[in-house]
This record gives C-alpha cells, sequence and structure tokens, in this order.
C-alpha cells in the first residue's frame, strides 16, 4: 500500500540523507515522495543518474527556511505524510529552529512515524509496517478544543 513519505534533511546531513535514498531507492519509489526543495532536487539528481529507470512520485515544496518546513507541517496536520524520514544536524543552530520543533511537535500531536537519524530511518523502512496497510491511531482532542481560555 503507498504511503506519502516526507524527506527533509539539513544541509550538513544532506549528504547522509542521498547516501540512505539511494540505498533504499526501490522501496522509495513505490511511494508517493514529498521532500523540501533543496533536499528534492538533490535526490532527483541523484535518482536520475543511479538509478534513470526509476521515475518517483515527487512533490518539492519550498526550501526548509523558506516555507517548506511550514508546507511540510501543514501536510502533517491535514493528515496527508504518513512518515517523516528528517535528518536534522544537531550541531548547528538553525536559524528557522521553530519551523524545525514544530515539524516534530506536529509528528507527535498526530501520531506521525517520525525517523530523525539513519539507524531509525533503517528500522522504520525495515519494518513490515511500510509496505503493508497501516492506520495510525490518532489523539481524541475533543476535550481540548471545547475547553474554556482562561
Amino acid at each position: 500500500m503507498p504511503k506519502t513519505i516526507g524527506l527533509v534533511a539539513h544541509d550538513a546531513r544532506k549528504q547522509e540523507m542521498l547516501t540512505w535514498v539511494k540505498r533504499n531507492a526501490p522501496t522509495l519509489c513505490d511511494h508517493e515522495l514529498v521532500c523540501t526543495g533543496t533536499t528534492g532536487g538533490l535526490i532527483l539528481d541523484m535518482l536520475a543518474k543511479e538509478y534513470p529507470t526509476l521515475s518517483p512520485s515527487m512533490t518539492r515544496l519550498k526550501s526548509g527556511p523558506l516555507g517548506g518546513d511550514q508546507q511540510m507541517g501543514a501536510l502533517i496536520a491535514e493528515g496527508v505524510i504518513d512518515i517523516l524520514f528528517f535528518l536534522t544536524d544537531p550541531m548547528t543552530t538553525q536559524p528557522h529552529d521553530v519551523d524545525v520543533k514544530a515539524l516534530v511537535r506536529l509528528c507527535t500531536v498526530y501520531n506521525t512515524v517520525l525517523a530523525c537519524t539513519v539507524a531509525t530511518a533503517d528500522f522504520v523502512i525495515s519494518s513490515p509496517f511500510f509496505s503493508e496497510p497501516y492506520h495510525a491511531e490518532h489523539h481524541d482532542y475533543a476535550a481540548y478544543l471545547q475547553r474554556q481560555p482562561l
């Protein structure tokens, strides 16, 4: 069952993302890919060179700092993204750090699978749930929405 997969990588982790995608390209290309702009462009270039017969279905958003992180967040909130592979740079403060934190928070709120390391990404992509139907349970926020603001 095809899933919609988000792919995002900070500059210091883009090469690591490309290596991981190259290793998993045939599996990933069976799914719908949504990437932030720069990451998506690099992935498309790499796939064209390494796997010219693959034709991935990919939507490229804006570059992360230019709104791509927020676009990805909106897709998570709308229930479009099933899995987010988000390789973050833990050693560098990002100028759009609030957007980065928001993506992690939204994955938690909407119970979206999130992998921020290659080790976690390897576990996720090798899970039987990756290619089978899976419905993530969502928290019921009805009481939160009906609360009386102070």
